[in-house]
């Protein structure tokens, strides 16, 4: 379409709110289950898992890793190595944060050791390690490890996993360091062993599941497995136990986040039926068109010229469903007359388009231009059809066309100022919303974009001088006091944004009262207004509760209300409702209209259940998270 609704802005305006905030509300609640966590912390971050975790360099990683590189893999140096000039802050930051000295796989004394230096250990049999004593065990498994670093270290990968496989057979207890580095060998192999990475890291951490290394690694290997949601369960924990300090694993999460949402989203959006968008949504767009006469039949109307007039009855009822069989039906029975063909297949192309069969929108808007070419609205929308598709050039050409029939056409120019808002062209976007303003001052909407223009442009007083036009000419609308509100809401005025707000529901509320006596089915509840009240009163008070109350309101008036959704999915996580966050976000995936909208309710919805799986596994750290919230 020309421009985003007004559901999409506040859908929006949620996740930046949330993007901007994100250590307030990233682990405030941790004790219900990290809360909104890794939602907002995968908003903010960018992509992959590089570098080694374990060494205790801390800051200083990106620079070794740029001047010793020991492996053919991107993931740098592999093998978990302390090094001997490693400082005392730096050794004590690595048991600090991993809980425990276990977890770092090589001594400084290991290290030191060379394989020319150590004697070659015999292949033991069960029957030697029966015989041998616990000491003799660990010092010959301690041997083994350190001939499978040194064989690592010259890219003997083989003979390295045999030392590794030795030492895990000989030890008295089991070590996850053998059964990571062993990993670390697979890995390098040409193929990798993925499945093997895998197999040995799960070993690894079910001895010590705070082994960081072996988390990365699998979730290295899983991803190039494309098991995407096992992969982000393991880079979500590694980022997390990682006190949220490690740029790559931060890095992963963002990246495989988008690889599985999208991946998802195209399973789903490639499978899923055509359908109309929400009540809300579609009488949105039909409502950014002016009114027109219906057209006339001719004097011995067909079935089909009769069967259109119906069609366009019960667009006008705002019966959009039986709207869309009923010219179907009418171009499928024949139309007699090129001018009323010409209309039912702008409306048949204009449900198309809202069902997002683009293609077929485009069909039904040319064979209809062709019929009637001075059918300026047909421009107008094939305009959009343009832009959809990424080209802007030909939607402006569009325009052009439309402006040749008719110059006096207001809604060209209110269409082209849409789209030139979307550009972030505002001054050209007010030039046009001033042009359809003049040659009809009655349509509302051409004011509010006008003043909205204005403030996106930075003349504020021009933009409120032209909202209280707006409210002042307007007085029985609720959107000029919702998008008025919405002005003050991004500038802090609370008071001043929930006084309009309450103006808006007030006045939708009175709308509703005196339509439950109509024959027909009344337009829609505008219940925008609830949800961003809910909104300005979570930014203002952080109050959840009387936000997430006006979120249900809404959705009890319009269950189908993609911003009461989004909304409320982000409050119940707050509130560590995770079930009902989860419900909602599957809910935004269904009324996702576009593959775009779709990854981004997936994504929420894949982050919040990475931290569930995170939660269950590691449920002592809700009181951790909870310190390092109250330091943020």
């Amino acid at each position: 379409m020309s421009s985003s609704t007004p559901s999409q802005g506040v859908v929006e305006r949620v996740q930046n709110f949330v993007s901007e905030h994100k250590h307030a509300v990233l682990i405030g609640t941790a004790a219900a289950l990290v809360a909104i966590g890794g939602v907002a912390y995968y908003a903010s971050s960018s992509s992959g898992p590089r570098g080694d975790v374990e060494k205790g360099e801390g800051k200083k990683e990106k620079k070794k890793s740029k001047k010793r590189k020991t492996v053919k893999d991107e993931d740098g140096p592999i093998l978990e190595e302390r090094k001997a000039k490693a400082s005392a802050v730096e050794e004590a930051r690595t048991v600090l944060f991993l809980g425990g000295s276990t977890i770092a796989i090589d001594t400084v004394h290991d290290q030191c050791m060379c394989s020319h230096q150590l004697a070659e250990e015999p292949n033991y049999t069960a029957e030697d390690i029966a015989r041998m004593s616990e000491e003799e065990r660990a010092k010959a498994a301690a041997s083994l490890k350190a001939k499978g670093n040194a064989a690592y270290q010259q890219r003997k990968f083989a003979t390295a996993i045999d030392y590794y496989t030795r030492a895990i057979a000989v030890t008295p207890k089991p070590e996850p360091v053998f059964f990571s580095n062993r990993a670390a060998c697979y890995v390098n192999l040409n193929p990798p062993q993925h499945e093997k990475v895998v197999e040995d890291c799960d070993r690894a951490l079910a001895l010590d599941k705070n082994y960081l290394k072996a988390l990365n690694r699998r979730a290295t290997a899983l991803e190039a497995l494309d098991r995407l949601e096992e992969a982000l369960r393991d880079f979500t924990a590694a980022a997390i136990l990682d006190k949220f300090q490690n740029v790559s694993a931060a890095e992963s999460v963002e990246r495989v986040l988008k690889k599985l949402a999208t991946k998802k989203a195209q399973e789903i959006y490639s499978s899923r039926e055509k359908r109309l968008p929400s009540h809300m949504f579609t009488s949105a767009y039909f409502g950014a068109f002016r009114p027109r006469p219906l057209p006339k039949l001719s004097e011995n109307p067909s079935q089909g010229d009769q069967t259109l007039r119906m069609a366009f009855e019960a667009l006008a009822a705002f019966d959009y469903a039986h709207a869309f069989t009923l010219v179907n039906e009418a171009l499928d029975q024949g139309i007699s007359w090129d001018a009323g063909k010409a209309e039912a297949l702008n409306l048949r192309g204009t449900f198309k388009f809202l069902m997002t069969d683009i293609e077929g929108a485009k069909e039904d808007f040319l064979k209809s231009l062709e019929l009637d070419p001075s059918l300026t609205q047909t421009w107008v929308k094939i305009a959009s059809v343009w832009m959809e598709q990424g080209d802007p050039k030909k939607a402006f050409e569009c325009f052009e066309e439309a402006i040749k029939h008719n110059p006096n056409d207001p809604d060209i120019y209110y269409h082209r100022g849409q789209v030139l808002f979307i550009m972030n062209e505002f001054g050209e976007a007010a030039e046009n919303y001033t042009k359809s303003t003049e040659l009809d001052d009655k349509f509302v909407f051409s004011h509010i974009q006008l003043a909205v223009a204005q403030y996106k442009s930075g003349n504020l007083a021009n933009s409120m001088a032209t909202f209280r036009r707006t409210l002042k000419a307007f007085p029985d609308r609720s959107e000029p006091q919702n998008y008025y509100g919405e002005l003050l809401l991004d500038q802090q005025r609370y008071p001043d944004a929930i006084e309009k707000f309450d103006r808006a529901i007030e006045i939708e509320r009175a709308k509703r009262v005196s339509l439950l006596t109509c024959p027909f089915r009344p337009p829609p509840t505008n219940v925008l207004p609830m949800v961003n009240k809910g909104l300005a009163l979570f930014q203002w008070k952080q109050d959840v509760e009387a936000a997430e109350k006006c979120c249900q309101e809404a959705l009890e008036i319009d269950p189908d209300c993609e911003a009461a959704v989004a909304t409320l999915a982000q409050l119940s996580l707050q509130q560590g409702k995770i079930d009902i966050a989860l419900k909602m976000f599957d809910r935004q995936s269904q009324l996702a209209r576009s593959e775009p909208e779709l990854i981004s309710a997936l994504t929420y919805q894949y982050a919040t259940e990475a931290q569930v799986k995170f939660m269950q596994t590691y449920p002592e750290m809700a009181a951790q998270l909870g310190q390092m919230a109250r330091m943020l």
